[in-house]
């Protein structure tokens, strides 16, 4: 197993029961190698403010991930500027040797949770795994419509029946 490009262990013997502040932030040659992995083209910043404590037999993580990154647009693969500023509320347990995990409906108010193994969390795993979810998967530059009618793509109102309502409206008001 490859190591995360941007590691922050939290030593689960430095955890009290009251939550304490940690803040993380990605130096250059983390960002470059973490923009490799999310197939970005950079990320300019990338930060976490974690408060972190113990709570029920499991260890409490809340905090904001932020983010400057640019993505590359599906459709003209130009650069697409975009800030995140993500809240996020983890609740990391210990892996449990030999377990099997079954599929569970979780509740909607039910916390992203995180098995570990041995002494430590990592908290730039964490925030990086966080910018990952809170990318737009589809992004698109402005010339993206252009681009794609230029090359015969109809939109997504001009297909199927609704379309062909409106162009036999479109027809009837000629």
């Amino acid at each position: 197993m490859t190591p995360p490009e941007f590691s922050r262990p939290q030593r689960i013997d430095a955890i009290g029961d009251r939550p304490h502040s940690v803040a993380i932030i990605a130096e250059p040659g983390e960002r470059t190698a973490l923009a490799a992995r999310f197939g970005l083209v950079s990320i300019d910043a990338l930060a976490a403010q974690f408060a972190v404590g113990r709570e029920a037999g499991s260890i409490l993580v809340t905090g904001e991930v932020t983010a400057a990154v640019i993505q590359a647009c599906v459709v003209t693969d130009d650069p697409v500027p975009a800030r995140i500023a993500e809240r996020v509320t983890l609740r990391f347990v210990p892996e449990e040797e030999g377990a099997v995990a079954d599929e569970i409906e979780l509740a909607d108010d039910a916390l992203d949770t995180i098995e570990y193994q041995g002494n430590a969390i990592d908290l730039g795993e964490a925030a990086a795994e966080t910018l990952a979810l809170a990318l737009d998967p589809f992004p698109r530059g402005p010339r993206a419509a252009e681009a794609l009618r230029e090359a015969g793509v109809i939109a997504e109102g001009e297909a199927g029946p609704f379309g062909a309502l409106a162009s036999l409206r479109d027809r009837l008001k000629s």
